[in-house]
């Protein structure tokens, strides 16, 4: 190999040999070799194989890097495609494009997806019960907005004139049939009036919740039911002026079935009620959470139905039922029979939830429904283990001052 075809210093490597090899600053100064003169073969052999190996790691890293990029761009455009596809199925062709931004969302109505279409079940079933009932098919106006038409205000409870038997009747548990009898009970005791209040529930729960020892009665609904025993004799008085109770004890829980073979058996305390009405401005029944024949002495007694309506999920469910049963009673043994009392109770007003069954409830029962809503507390979930109303348990507590708001309502106040 001549000089001209490789000049000094220079080797056939394309410049992408090592530092030594292009003239950088060497160890003698000059163009990469010592002395600047030519390369020797075995110099030139090993230039020659340095060179193709750093051509080989330029290709491998171009094409790692072209592989790397397009990649990349692919999982982009997968990511793109993907939240075009979900943009699409989330948001309606339709919807507004200046919708609210703190719009309601699936979840924050009552159930939210699927549990929507039980609760307008529900509510439908109602709607188809409530007429042949006496419940006004219009739509009322809300209390707090009353509309005068005809010198009535709708919208506003409308009370009754007394003496007043009222049947508090609801087939479901736990929706504050007993709490109701025996606070509304102490609250109209407190405006002066007289009230009775007839336990039907075999669990005796309105018995105790008002001081009544189980052990200190001789006489009960059941023996006054199936033994047909005077009622005066059974009324025991409570701490509270004007206010008793017909003691229940579990005996009653054999009455439904003792009841079957006999005679008049739906008019059994009717009849007792007829001795005792007119001593009694109130007359409270509180009926078991079951649609038997207890319940339906309680219906045939009564001129009116009170009924609690908790204010969660399942507050409209199982109600065409017992409108339907509120009928048959109608029509076959009370003919004077009406739902006139709708209480809302165990109300907690930190969830929308609450809210929204207290507006769907009002929308179909109307001017029913009263106005004083009954909050969920914890006082008045103590005051039965000491024997005694909310109003004596603890006077100034919200849910006190609640049912005494809602006696009010009720009695159109003081006698």
């Amino acid at each position: 190999m001549t000089d001209s075809e490789h000049p000094a210093g220079h080797p056939a490597d394309d410049g992408s040999g090592p530092a030594l090899l292009h003239g950088d600053a060497g160890p003698s100064g000059g163009d990469g070799v010592a002395g600047g003169g030519a390369l020797s073969a075995p110099d030139e052999v090993a230039a020659a194989a340095i060179s193709a190996s750093n051509q080989r790691s330029q290709v491998v890293d171009t094409e790692t890097a072209a592989e790397i990029g397009t990649a990349a761009s692919a999982e982009r455009d997968s990511a793109d495609l993907v939240d075009e596809e979900r943009g699409t199925e989330d948001a309606p062709e339709d919807a507004p494009e200046d919708a609210p931004e703190d719009a309601p969302s699936v979840v924050d109505r009552p159930g939210g997806g699927g549990s929507d279409k039980v609760f307008a079940v529900a509510a439908a079933e109602v709607d188809a019960e409530r007429e042949v009932v006496g419940v006004p098919g219009e739509t009322a106006v809300a209390a707090e907005d009353p509309a005068v038409e005809d010198g009535v205000t709708y919208g506003a409870y409308i009370p009754r004139p007394t003496p007043r038997i009222m049947a508090i009747a609801n087939q479901k548990g736990g929706v504050g049939k007993t709490t109701t009898a025996v606070n509304l009970g102490a609250g109209l005791a407190e405006l002066g009036y007289r009230v009775l209040v007839v336990d039907l529930d075999p669990q005796g729960n309105a018995t105790t919740g008002l001081g009544i020892d189980g052990r200190n009665f001789e006489l009960s609904m059941y023996d006054v039911i199936m033994r047909e025993a005077a009622l005066e004799d059974c009324i025991e008085p409570t701490s509270l002026k004007n206010l008793f109770v017909a003691p229940a004890t579990i005996d009653l829980a054999g009455a439904e079935i003792e009841l079957v073979p006999t005679f008049s058996r739906e008019l059994r305390l009717r009849k007792a009620l007829e001795s005792v009405i007119e001593d009694f401005d109130f007359v409270m029944i509180d009926c078991p959470p079951s649609l038997g024949l207890i319940t339906v002495n309680g219906l045939a007694a009564a001129a009116e139905v009170l009924v609690p309506i908790q204010c969660e999920y399942y507050a409209l469910e199982g109600l065409g039922q017992l409108l339907r049963n509120v009928h048959l009673v109608q029509s076959n043994l009370n003919e004077g029979l009406e739902v006139t009392t709708i209480v809302l109770t165990m109300y907690d007003a930190r969830t929308k939830l609450a809210e929204q069954v207290a507006e769907e409830v009002r929308r179909h029962f109307g001017n029913k429904v009263c106005r004083n809503i009954i909050p969920r507390t914890v006082r008045i979930s103590e005051a039965p283990s000491f024997g005694q109303p909310i109003t004596v348990f603890d006077p100034s507590s919200r849910g006190a001052i609640a049912y005494r708001e809602l006696a009010k309502e009720v009695s159109g106040g003081t006698p």
